[in-house]
């Protein structure tokens, strides 16, 4: 998960950048013997990320965590699905990797970082749809990407760390596997998928909406994808339909069912990310409370009347 890294303002810092950060940008070889005006950005919850401006052309450069390994995340499958990205049309170029001091520099976009209020409009909505179509039509991922799979490999590391896990957590572990199990008996076709399009992830230069950041990027199923935007921006179930319509081209039962159900196992499985974060990250954000909101609302799905309809309609044809 993250936050946006291609705003300059609101909050950005234009001084001398720390000490461990100016000796990384210097190993970089697009930056190596250069001057440097590095601009700390806001946000990142596993990155620290600077614009850096040099001999006239702007720039993105995303220092990596060491605790991304906990997370999941794959450096280099990052940068060989955001170079993919790029060529789809919808993500900024890639300027530079530097994997021996984790940093992935890509081509400034200027432009507004969305909201989730912006993320509701219905033209907006329309216009999303359309960016992951362009992504997902685009050249494949080199991995896969299952929230499922990294469910679990979450609930392992904070069982085996004894990192705390909410009330009722481990109750709701046999209604996923029929969630499971109902969507894998109408699969859909893996798609390169961003995975975390948070409204923070979705910048509009004016004409044209860029996804940025592909940390958890990976083909996988695009319900996925949509869902998981509609659990992002707290979207109303109307919208998730109009969503799902303007992606497939027509309205769908199944499919917006097929994405209501993975747009909860992304809040499911979020929760976990938001546990090993606050018992490893340095940074001053509240992240178990940051996931306790995506899990409450997750809760009220698997208690709430609609989950049995849902099961039985994602196996639906229309």
């Amino acid at each position: 998960m993250s936050t946006p890294t291609h705003r300059a303002g609101d909050g950005a810092v234009s001084a001398e950048p720390p000490p461990d950060v100016a000796a990384r940008l210097a190993a970089v070889p697009l930056f190596a013997g250069r001057a440097l005006r590095v601009t700390l950005l806001p946000g990142g919850l596993t990155n620290v990320n600077c614009r850096v401006d040099v001999d006239g052309r702007a720039y993105v450069a995303r220092l990596s965590s060491p605790s991304g390994s906990l997370l999941a995340i794959d450096r280099d499958a990052e940068h060989r699905h955001s170079v993919a990205a790029a060529r789809s049309g919808v993500a900024p170029a890639v300027a530079d990797y530097a994997p021996d001091v984790g940093v992935l520099v890509v081509e400034w976009v200027a432009g507004r970082t969305l909201t989730d209020a912006d993320v509701r409009d219905e033209a907006t909505l329309l216009r999303i749809a359309a960016a992951c179509r362009q992504l997902h039509a685009g050249p494949p991922f080199t991995t896969g990407f299952d929230m499922f799979a990294l469910q679990r490999r979450y609930l392992a590391v904070v069982t085996e760390h004894g990192y705390r896990l909410p009330p009722r957590y481990l109750d709701f572990e046999p209604v996923v596997e029929r969630i499971r199990a109902a969507l894998a008996r109408r699969p859909l076709a893996s798609v390169p998928c961003h995975n975390d399009l948070l409204a923070a992830n979705l910048i509009d230069d004016g004409e044209r909406l860029w996804l940025i950041d592909y940390e958890y990027s990976g083909n996988n199923d695009p319900c996925f994808e949509l869902g998981n935007i509609w659990s992002e921006a707290g979207l109303a179930v109307g919208q998730l339909e109009l969503l799902v319509g303007a992606y497939f081209g027509h309205p769908s039962r199944s499919l917006t069912a097929r994405a209501r159900l993975l747009g909860l196992m992304s809040k499911y499985g979020w929760t976990l990310w938001a546990s090993i974060q606050a018992a490893v990250s340095r940074l001053e954000f509240d992240f178990w409370s940051w996931g306790m909101e995506r899990y409450d609302r997750a809760v009220a799905e698997f208690d709430g009347p609609d989950l049995p309809r849902l099961l039985e309609e994602v196996g639906l044809g229309d």
